[in-house]
Order: structure tokens, then C-alpha cells, then sequence
């Protein structure tokens, strides 16, 4: 595979790491096909075990022969390019130290239909923005036994880089797809859903009744605003998680792991 040792910021190829917005990655107008980029040796062994497809990679120097070495033999005939810290550094904007960018090619999404399939707990996100959060619920989800994962268009990109790597690259590993209708919408796939929020007649997360549920969608909403009034009302239950010392709300990254723990299915 080629290594293009870089000594300029101005190399064709670095604007994928230094200059285009995430937005700017999806645009199918700049590339053939919508990018994404993974960080580090670990969650980028995930994606392509995934079997996300590489498009280039970038590295410093002093990895070529040490923990970069063993990503590019899987990388194929993909542009590698290497330069000093001091570059890469001011390439990127902050420090490499997870040592390791790949720009991959984005997967095909599956349909709603195809991720429910053989699912019996799922979790919807709605209208959560912070990348942070996105890739701790994913790491959540598929460490705590959730089956698949449904997002409405106003949160934030399960791909962006920073959710990628605060998930480990679970986000590769958990079945998921973007919810274009309303969260009711899941009754006609058999789920029954479970709104996470703080209302008078919200049930608490160990009442037994949910345990019961065969086929249960938990809906999580931004922590500002919370979830919409109608998805609430049109929910089958509404959940609370018991709390102490007047403490009204978790983190929603928090809150979501708590509630995955409380409703396994294993």
C-alpha cells in the first residue's frame, strides 16, 4: 500500500481531516460516496470487522512501524499518509493521541423494519445533540443487551467522529437506523413503548409490568426539553427512575444505561 509522507498542510487528500465540516463528509457532491472518520487503532478494527470499507488513512511517522502497522495490513490499496506531530497536530486541530485516523465509507443503512426484525428491546433517541452522549448510550446499549437502536433526524449522527470514538465503536456493532415516523409508529411492529420522563402518572423503572413486555421500545429524549408532549401521551407507560436527595433527572447518557440495565432481557 502507498505511504505519502506528508511536509505540507496543502497535500490533496488531508482536507478529509483538516477542513470539512461533517456535513461537508456526507456530501455526495465531494466524494463518490458520504465518509465518516474513526479514531484510533481499536474502533477502527471494529469497523472494518463490521465491514465498514476504508478510504484513506493518517498517522504520524514514528506509527508506521508500531501500532499502525497492523491497521494498514487490513486497509488494502488506500492512500496512507504520515507526517511529524507537529504537523498532524496542526492538521487535525488537537493531539493525536489516539494515534490513528481513518476516513471510511458509510454504510447502508437498513430500513426500521429490518433492524426490529428479531429485536425485543430497542431504544429510541430523540432529539439528543451531544455527540458524548450518542456514543455512551450506544456503548450502553450494546454492553447491556439492547437490541437495536432508532433515531429521529433531529438528533445528532451516530458517525460523527467524536460519538464514534466515545462509543468505543460499538456504534458499528449495535443494528440501527434513522425513525422517520412518529414513535407511535412502532405499535405495528408489536413494540409497546416506554417514555422516559417525569410526569404524575409515570410508573418507576422496576415496576414489574415492564418486565413483562415481550417486545419494549424505550424513548429517551434531550434533557432540556425532554420529550415531546404528544410522544408522551401516545406512549403505553411513562417511566421515572427512582432518585434520592430531590435529584429530578440523570444524564441522559446516565439515564439510559441505568434504565438498559433494569429491563434486560439476559
Amino acid at each position: 500500500m502507498p505511504v505519502i509522507h506528508i511536509d505540507s498542510l496543502s497535500h490533496p487528500g488531508l482536507e478529509i481531516y483538516s477542513s470539512l465540516t461533517e456535513a461537508q463528509l456526507c456530501d455526495r457532491r465531494l466524494f463518490e460516496e458520504s465518509l465518516f472518520i474513526a479514531e484510533s487503532a481499536k474502533v477502527i478494527d471494529v469497523a472494518l470487522d463490521a465491514g465498514c470499507k476504508p478510504f484513506s488513512m493518517i498517522t504520524e511517522e514514528r506509527h508506521l512501524d508500531g501500532i499502525a502497522s497492523k491497521v494498514m495490513e487490513r486497509l488494502g490499496d488506500i492512500p496512507i499518509y504520515a507526517g511529524s506531530h507537529e504537523l498532524l497536530k496542526n492538521l487535525t486541530g488537537f493531539p493525536m493521541t489516539r494515534c490513528i485516523l481513518c476516513a471510511m465509507r458509510r454504510p447502508q443503512l437498513p430500513s426500521v423494519e429490518e433492524v426490529l426484525k428479531d429485536a425485543r428491546r430497542i431504544v429510541v433517541i430523540d432529539s439528543v445533540t451531544n455527540t458524548t452522549n450518542i456514543g455512551a448510550i450506544f456503548r450502553s446499549a450494546v454492553a447491556l443487551g439492547v437490541d437495536a437502536v432508532l433515531l429521529t433526524r433531529t438528533t445528532c449522527d451516530p458517525l460523527n467522529r467524536r460519538a464514534v470514538r466515545v462509543s468505543m465503536g460499538t456504534v458499528f456493532l449495535a443494528p440501527w437506523t434513522w425513525l422517520d415516523e412518529p414513535v407511535s409508529s412502532l405499535h405495528k411492529y408489536g413494540f409497546k413503548t416506554a417514555a422516559m420522563a417525569l410526569t404524575d402518572n409515570s410508573i418507576t423503572l422496576d415496576d414489574p409490568v415492564l418486565k413483562e413486555v415481550d417486545r419494549l421500545a424505550l424513548v429517551m429524549g434531550t434533557e432540556g426539553d425532554g420529550l415531546p408532549k404528544e410522544t408522551i401521551s401516545e406512549s403505553d407507560y411513562v417511566v421515572r427512575i427512582p432518585m434520592q436527595h430531590n435529584v429530578d433527572s440523570l444524564n441522559v447518557a446516565a439515564a439510559a444505561a441505568v434504565a438498559f440495565w433494569e429491563l434486560r432481557r439476559f
